[in-house]
């Protein structure tokens, strides 16, 4: 099976990947049941990730992030050093010594796990992830894996976005330098590699997960020299036919027609300023007449599925774009209700009540249903105990059993191939940019009388 990726983690405090209130339920899980002589085994709980609402302007989701979760499962531990720090907190003076003595350094994730395969499509109150095993360990995995899953669910759905409306357009996604860390950077481009990306510039994104990563120059490569041809010249020298020379530092056009100079030597142009319709129409027409109609433009700029689709809609010849602030931080909405909530405890069903944040209760399996043209027709939530429905997918499939790989996980390039297919399957309507939310989940009827059964017993 393939060994999980990190993607730029240090393991040897990974288990302190997580906010603190997990560490103070887990050692009160650990006291209560020392205290009550109530073995692991008999305190099982089961946890579901879902979504409650879309972000702004999204009609789906996609899924992304399972590859991370699955390593820091098999991988976080607890190390002296990390021991030895939880001991010097005040809040654990009454746990027992044997919580640090015995239990932390013999500690490793027992749990199984159901989820979607990445790049698959969801929708709110689908659980993407369910997750089952002794109290202490469901519950420490909680912030991890929301954070992972929320993250690069949220940059894959933003990217495929782009990727709707780019179509054939090469995309690159250029994030890093905006993204809120340096692994946030690794984590954009994997998941927008997911929704069909062609490439990154983050080079940690390639080493490690095997995206291609490439890059042009910066205007500081320009202003280095004394004068502008100068410096396409010692680029060009140096790289060739992969040359890709950023020409808009001081006059677009006037750079255009120096270049043409190299005819089809180059790989491409890029713009990065301006009124990127108007300027790619003016290079496109200067590179044509001199010999450069190989040479491809690429166009930056704080460019989003907007700004794209304004773009193409006028015509405006640009062959790549690259991407990197909109998509990195998700500018429109940079955040995603991702919740991850307990359904069951000891073959108990548990529910949450307040408000609007209703929780389905019980073991669920999501289904999928496809109309006579092979796209998504609807999904109905069912609790896993009753029949599976004719003619349905179902959605959750096993990845881990007591904390052990049973299912091989896909590489990237597979993920992204079965993302592309996923996306065949969605009806075009729910690919408009602007909020159309048409896909109703249903609820099976025996789920929706557990759920009013609870409700009453609780309120």
């Amino acid at each position: 099976m393939n060994s999980p990726k990190s993607g730029f983690i240090n393991d040897e405090n990974l288990i302190l990947s997580t906010d603190f209130y997990e560490l103070t339920m887990g050692a009160a899980y650990y006291q209560y049941n020392l205290d009550n002589n109530i073995k692991e085994k008999d305190d099982i709980a089961v946890f579901d990730f879902f979504i409650r609402k879309y972000p702004k302007n999204r009609n789906y989701l996609i899924f992304a992030g399972l590859e991370q979760v699955v390593h820091y499962l098999q991988n976080a531990r607890f190390t002296e050093k990390t021991i030895e720090f939880l001991t010097k907190k005040e809040v654990f003076k009454k746990i027992d010594p044997s919580f640090f003595d015995d239990y932390l350094p013999n500690f490793n994730f027992k749990l199984d796990m159901w989820a979607m395969r990445e790049g698959n499509f969801f929708f709110p109150n689908e659980p993407v992830m369910k997750i089952q095993g002794p109290m202490f360990h469901a519950q420490l995995a909680e912030t991890y894996i929301l954070n992972v899953i929320n993250y690069q669910t949220l940059v894959a759905s933003k990217a495929s976005r782009i990727k709707n409306v780019a179509q054939n357009k090469t995309l690159l996604e250029f994030g890093t330098r905006r993204s809120h860390s340096p692994l946030a950077g690794v984590y954009a481009a994997r998941a927008s590699y997911i929704a069909g990306f062609n490439g990154t510039s983050n080079v940690i994104a390639d080493i490690e997960l095997g995206i291609n990563s490439s890059g042009t120059m910066a205007h500081s490569f320009i202003q280095r020299f004394d004068n502008e041809m100068e410096s396409f010249e010692v680029y060009n020298n140096i790289y060739g036919d992969n040359s890709i020379l950023l020409i808009d530092t001081y006059d677009t056009e006037q750079a255009a027609k120096r270049i043409t100079k190299f005819k089809n030597s180059i790989k491409a142009v890029r713009i990065d300023s301006g009124d990127l319709v108007e300027h790619s129409k003016k290079v496109r027409k200067i590179l044509d007449e001199n010999g450069c109609d190989k040479v491809l433009i690429v166009a930056s700029s704080d460019l989003n599925e907007y700004k794209i689709r304004k773009l193409l809609d006028n015509n405006a010849p640009i062959d790549a774009f690259g991407v990197g602030t909109e998509l990195a931080t998700s500018r429109d909405d940079p955040a995603i209700a991702g919740v991850y909530k307990l359904i069951e405890y000891n073959n108990k069903p548990r529910i949450k009540i307040s408000e609007d944040k209703l929780t389905y209760p019980g073991k669920k399996q999501i289904y999928r249903f496809y109309n006579g043209q092979g796209e998504f027709k609807e999904d109905i939530l069912m609790l896993e105990s009753e029949p599976t429905p004719l003619n349905s997918e179902a959605l959750l499939i096993p990845v881990m059993k007591e904390g052990l790989l049973i299912t091989e996980l896909p590489d990237l390039n597979n993920i992204q191939q079965y993302y592309n297919k996923n996306i065949e399957k969605l009806p075009n309507n729910f690919k408009e940019l602007e909020e159309n939310h048409i896909f109703q989940l249903k609820i099976s009827s025996e789920l929706s009388k557990l759920t009013s059964s609870l409700t009453k017993k609780f309120t």
